[in-house]
């Protein structure tokens, strides 16, 4: 195997877990292995949960554990910063392209128009139903002038993934093989909240892309 760029990306919301040891342990001996890179990211860009000195905790607990980083915070690298909370402009340009491209839209749904939607289409078969994209308020249902209005007063929205109908994805996973799923399953996830700050969904792929990850391990 060549080698290869692993990342362990944990969130600053708490003190390093055995489990999260385990994930950043795999991905280590993965880069060790092949002479390639362990990086760290630092995925903080959910700041209602964020703790006071859990990345220290984070980066504290893996030097005890032997497991050397070779990118992150403090270690530096190239493709930096190895915050998720100082890369905003690159969460923004894909945003951009998201939308330009017409696989992103704009929401205004208040949290109980939300909740509202859920309780209306929930069912025994489906307890959490996915957004209903055709009904609510949003930049799909709404013409241009009244969105660019609407963002111009202030108004608190989000930014939602387009995700196409009726499609089947497949992918190869080293560890189950052949991988296939519906996107009829799939939620239109929220990409941006509405604070500005980008999603796990948006910014995971934004940063694996941007940092050359060539392998995602993970406890699950």
């Amino acid at each position: 195997m060549s080698p290869v760029r692993v990342r362990f990306a944990p969130s600053p919301t708490g003190l390093l877990h055995i489990g999260g040891l385990r994930t950043a342990l795999y991905n280590w001996l993965l880069a060790r292995k092949t002479g390639g890179t362990f990086v760290l990211r630092i995925e903080d860009t959910d700041q209602n949960r964020f703790v006071e000195g859990a990345e220290a905790d984070i980066r504290e607990s893996l030097a005890w554990a032997g497991l050397t980083v070779d990118e992150g915070p403090e270690a530096g690298g190239d493709l930096g910063p190895y915050r998720q909370s100082e890369r905003t402009p690159l969460y923004r340009r894909a945003v951009d392209a998201l939308l330009a491209g017409g696989h992103a839209y704009i929401a205004f749904d208040t949290p109980e128009e939300i909740e509202a939607m859920r309780e209306r289409l929930a069912t025994k078969e489906n307890p959490t139903p996915r957004y209903d994209r055709a009904n609510m308020t949003n930049s799909l249902t709404l013409d241009t002038v009244e969105v660019d209005q609407r963002i111009a007063a202030g108004d608190p929205h989000v930014v939602r993934l387009k995700v196409p109908e009726g499609e089947s994805v497949t992918f190869t996973d080293l560890i189950r093989g052949d991988v296939t799923f519906s996107t009829d399953e799939v939620d239109d996830q929220v990409l941006v909240k509405s604070d500005g700050l980008p999603t796990y969904h948006l910014a995971n792929v934004v940063d694996d892309h941007a940092m050359g990850i060539t392998h995602v391990i993970r406890g699950e």
